[in-house]
């Protein structure tokens, strides 16, 4: 399995509260061209799961949009503070589709990317917004079992 980790698009500081806080338009241009780039390099997920987190859920919906065949399916696990651990565990259920996307945050996703990879320090790997990791996964989801397959700063996309 593809591993492909999406961290949410930049977002608008002030708002109610954290999980209310809404794409700015600068965030919605740079989740439309993760979706572009992904279809332009044929990085179609068979199912994009996101943090039901506004600005998560947000960035996958436009993601998606780009990739009409993905599936959107929002997983409370991958809410702000998603253990390493545990998202290995919730991912297993997708194993065996050939590809997947997470959409969440950040530090949680830089810590599993660090632990897939086998890094000692989970707190090395910074992922900025709208940054796309690939992780080969096909040899399970535990410490040390992923491959770095790519690893796109959106300004590159």
């Amino acid at each position: 399995m593809l591993l492909c980790l999406l961290r949410h698009a930049e977002a608008e500081v002030l708002a109610a509260s954290d999980r209310a806080r809404r794409l700015t338009s600068k965030g919605e241009e740079q989740a439309e061209r993760v979706g572009k780039f992904c279809r332009k390099q044929e990085i179609v997920p068979a199912v994009i799961l996101t943090s039901p987190v506004t600005r998560a859920l947000q960035t996958a919906k436009l993601v998606a949009k780009s990739l009409a065949d993905a599936e959107l399916i929002e997983v409370p696990w991958a809410q702000c503070g998603m253990d390493p651990w545990a998202a290995m565990d919730e991912l297993k259920a997708y194993a065996k589709l050939p590809s997947v996307m997470l959409v969440g945050h950040q530090p949680d996703l830089g810590a599993l990317a660090a632990v897939l990879l086998g890094m000692n320090n989970v707190q090395h790997l910074h992922v900025r917004k709208a940054l796309l990791i690939g992780i080969d996964a096909s040899h399970g989801l535990s410490t040390g079992a992923g491959v770095l397959e790519f690893f796109v700063p959106v300004k590159l996309m």
